[in-house]
């Protein structure tokens, strides 16, 4: 299985140290070169890491290609959209509402960082602490999402 993510998500999964999991769950992972370029800038959280796990990763994409509802959305969103649909891949990491609206509406298979410790519940005891953790971290995420996250997780 293939996903493509996007840059927030990305980053909240390396601020919990849970890259690994993508790994776990995915046969591939791929990002376009705009979501590189936002995650890698100097003074973001975990650019270092995730300009490591990046690696080999980059796909450059061509945004004339595709038309897609932009809906006020960034370059590195609309790259990430655009490559799911070029790759045909079967997820789109994105956490970002606006933008997964947007690609609710081009008909993309969504999920987002708490998606992901979901999936892999099975790989760890506890969804609750990478929770606290982004949290602590003031990475926002609403108290709706994190209790339906947890409730999800069996954790509520």
């Amino acid at each position: 299985m293939l996903i493509v993510a996007d840059s927030s998500a990305l980053i909240a999964l390396a601020i919990c140290d849970s890259l690994d999991l993508l790994e776990q769950l995915f046969d591939d992972i791929k990002v376009p070169q705009a979501v590189f370029q936002e995650v890698i800038i100097d003074g973001k959280p975990v650019a270092n890491t995730l300009r490591s796990y990046l690696n080999g990763k980059i796909v450059s994409v061509d945004l004339t290609a595709y038309v897609i509802n932009a809906g006020g959305l960034g370059r590195g969103e609309l790259e990430a959209m655009a490559l799911y649909k070029y790759l045909q891949a079967d997820d789109l990491l994105v956490d970002d509402r606006r933008a997964r609206k947007v690609a609710k509406i081009n008909k993309m298979a969504i999920t987002g960082s708490q998606g992901i410790l979901l999936l892999a519940k099975r790989l760890i005891t506890h969804v609750k602490p990478f929770l606290e953790q982004l949290q602590n971290l003031n990475i926002r995420i609403s108290e709706r999402v994190i209790k339906k996250t947890l409730k999800l997780a069996g954790e509520l």
